[in-house]
Order: structure tokens, then C-alpha cells, then sequence
């Protein structure tokens, strides 16, 4: 991923709300074949290959994102990852999201914990001021309303989802939501490494999310380092939307 952005493969063009590269297909295909040699008896659900998805099941298989963040690769920024997750009963119990030009390897195991560049990640919970986390320059949105009416003290830009996941089990942000509709793909492999770190996810019912039902997730994600702050957070966004 590194070499093809040096040498200028960073060409790609936006289909819906997605942005789709070369590099997203040239990245899939190493992936798919290390993990078919690894793994050859378990189906590999990717992103870019439809006819993958039919594959989703209720044991055993991968989910894959070449690039989570392709804009931000394309576009010279640091916020993409690649990220993989093993999905067995429509839960993941294995997980790594490589961020290339910040050189972490975040992986998590289910009941095992969760790593940063082999050093163990573990949620402080005590916080002093608030940070939230999305992909603009500046709060907008969900993220506006919850960063004034928290309140919040400091907000990090990022561009992958699942980087901004990351980052809130490595104790740099404390909460991200989103309202978008997402792919399960997206969440998977970070939600396991914030869970095992102590942080939450859910959706704005409070419900877990499965992956087994279907590729898009549009009820909106809380991930939050403390279920204090998880509840309260949960509170402002369902009294926003009764209201609203």
C-alpha cells in the first residue's frame, strides 16, 4: 500500500458513498490468497468481491476491507487501514486492522485482549476531558451536537471507521458515533479490539450488532471507552431523535 501510493496508484472514483481504488482490488487479492492458504476450508467475505457476500453464514468465515479509508489513502492522508476479522456465530473472535503509514498492528482475540504493536491495550477509564473523533475538519452533525452538548473539550479528525474505533481503545479519542449507514465490514474487526480492550459498541437502540443479517447496518454505531459515558451518550441521541 505504501509502494503504490510512493509511485502514484491512488487514482479512484466514488460510486455512491463509497470510494473505490485500484489499490482496493490489488490489496483484496493478497489478502484472499494468504488467507486461502492459511485458512483454505473458510470462506473469505470481501468488500470488493460481490459474489462473496452470499457467503455470510452463521459459523466460520472471514471479512475482509482492503482499504478501509480509501479516500483518505488516495488522497495522501494517514487515516485508512487494511482489516480482517474471523466472524464465527455472527460474532468476531479474531481481528487485525493494520494502519501502514502510522506503522500500528491493532489486533484483538475474543477473551484474549487486544494489542497495539504487541503491547497491550486496556481502556482508562477516568477521564478528564472529553475527546470525540470523526472524519471532518471539524465537528459536524451527530458529532456537533454531542461535542456541545456532552460537552466535549478536544476533537480529533481521523478518516477510517475503523481507525477511529481504534483509536478510542487506544485511549485517543473516548467516543465516536456515527449515523450513517455502515458495512459490517467497516465495524467487525475493530469492534472485537475495543471490546477486549473495555470499550463499548452498540447501535442507538443499545442493541449488539450480528454479523450475520445482512451487509448494511443503518440503526447509527456509539463507540464509547466507559459505559458511563456509553449511557450517557445513548440518553442525549435517543432524546434528540424523540424530539426531532
Amino acid at each position: 500500500m505504501l509502494r503504490m501510493r510512493r509511485q502514484g496508484a491512488i487514482k479512484g472514483n466514488w460510486i455512491g458513498s463509497q470510494f473505490k481504488s485500484k489499490a482496493d482490488c490489488i490489496i483484496e487479492k493478497k489478502i484472499v490468497d494468504r488467507l486461502t492458504k492459511l485458512t483454505p476450508n473458510i470462506p473469505i467475505v470481501s468488500e470488493e468481491n460481490r459474489s462473496s457476500h452470499k457467503l455470510i453464514i452463521n459459523g466460520k468465515y472471514w471479512l475482509i476491507d482492503p482499504i478501509d479509508g480509501t479516500a483518505s489513502f488516495c488522497g495522501g492522508y494517514n487515516g485508512y487501514v487494511t482489516q480482517a476479522a474471523l466472524i464465527n456465530k455472527k460474532m468476531p473472535i479474531l481481528a487485525a486492522v493494520y494502519a501502514p503509514t502510522l506503522n500500528k498492528m491493532y489486533f484483538g482475540q475474543k477473551n484474549l485482549g487486544a494489542s497495539v504493536n504487541g503491547k497491550s491495550l486496556e481502556i482508562k477509564h477516568k477521564i478528564s476531558s472529553l475527546t470525540i473523533i470523526d472524519n471532518l475538519p471539524k465537528p459536524d452533525g451527530i458529532a456537533k451536537f454531542l461535542y456541545n452538548t456532552l460537552p466535549c473539550q478536544n476533537y480529533i479528525e481521523s478518516g477510517s471507521i475503523g481507525l477511529k474505533i481504534c483509536r478510542v481503545a487506544e485511549n485517543e479519542a473516548d467516543l465516536f458515533v456515527k449515523t450513517i449507514s455502515l458495512k459490517m465490514w467497516d465495524l467487525a474487526p475493530a469492534e472485537l479490539i475495543l471490546k477486549e480492550s473495555g470499550g463499548i459498541l452498540t447501535n442507538f437502540l443499545g442493541q449488539t450488532i450480528r454479523y450475520n443479517k445482512g451487509l448494511d447496518y443503518n440503526a447509527g454505531i456509539i463507540a464509547a471507552k466507559s459505559k458511563y459515558l456509553f449511557l450517557k451518550t445513548l440518553i442525549k441521541i435517543q432524546d434528540r431523535y424523540q424530539t426531532s
